[in-house]
């Protein structure tokens, strides 16, 4: 696959009579932070969990690092997810476990460490998700709805994927947390080298953040940069980037950037 990490081809879920998504192509690149948007009902989650083996697909190929996710045989399968992280929404961390037992969950899944290691490996990943050291001994409930966050995208890095999904991560920040998060995830791409596909609303992590944007319109996708998206006439596209939200927010990424937090909308 060369520099695609993720490569999607002729994907089509239903539901009953219901398609949600009708022969749709998509690359990712190795390396590249992609925004997945898209209005509700047009199936962004569904994708993603196709393309972690969680949810199978009607009908197409999803390849991820190298890897047919739905022709792979269970070993395949096992190692594969040893080389990805998922940050579901709001963290879905195992709530009667601490914070250091939940980031050791994929070690004790894919490796065979000893137990001072893994609390060693642990203390880092909550360091570079830039959480207090104390809060590896807390439960999930002793957080707040950013430190959770954090904790769940500490759990992803366990392994040291090479590609990291995340679900709509910053939905129910304030516009002060959403911006550190946004500035966490894009310095841990740079300095980790992670292929980043992020399910997102929030039109300024997509301005911040995103190399490129994937739209789904229409049961396929339309990719490109932001600037050239919001070049684009289809009138979803339209009212998303030049909307009134999207002026709320300083006109999407006119400039370079905008200054709140775009509507949450599922």
């Amino acid at each position: 696959m060369g520099d695609v990490a993720i490569r999607i081809r002729g994907l089509t879920t239903r539901f009953g009579t219901q398609v949600i998504h009708d022969g749709l192509d998509l690359d990712v690149r190795r390396g590249e932070v992609i925004g997945v948007v898209g209005g509700s009902g047009t199936g962004k989650s569904v994708m993603l969990r196709e393309v972690i083996g969680l949810q199978r697909p009607s009908g197409g190929s999803i390849d991820l690092l190298g890897t047919d996710v739905w022709s792979a045989s269970t070993a395949e399968l096992t190692h594969l997810r040893s080389r990805i992280g998922v940050l579901f929404q709001d963290g879905a961390l195992f709530s009667s476990l601490t914070v250091t037992e939940n980031i050791q969950v994929p070690m004790r899944e894919h490796l065979t460490l000893s137990q001072s290691l893994m609390d060693e490996l642990a203390m880092l990943k909550i360091a570079m998700v830039g959480l207090p050291p104390d809060a590896g001994s807390k439960l999930p409930s002793q957080l707040s709805g950013g430190m959770r966050k954090r904790a769940g995208l500490a759990r992803a890095l366990a392994l040291d994927p090479d590609v990291v999904f995340l679900d709509e991560p910053t939905a129910g920040l304030d516009p002060i947390g959403a911006a550190a998060f946004d500035r966490l995830i894009r310095s841990l791409q740079q300095s980790l080298g992670l292929t980043v596909f992020m399910v997102t609303h929030d039109l300024d992590s997509l301005a911040a953040i995103c190399d490129r944007i994937a739209a789904l319109v229409d049961k396929r996708v339309t990719v490109g940069t932001m600037a050239e998206l919001m070049e684009n006439d289809h009138p979803w596209l339209v009212e998303y980037f030049h909307g009134p939200r999207a002026r709320a927010v300083g006109g999407g990424a006119v400039g370079g950037g905008a200054t709140g937090t775009a509507s949450k909308a599922d």
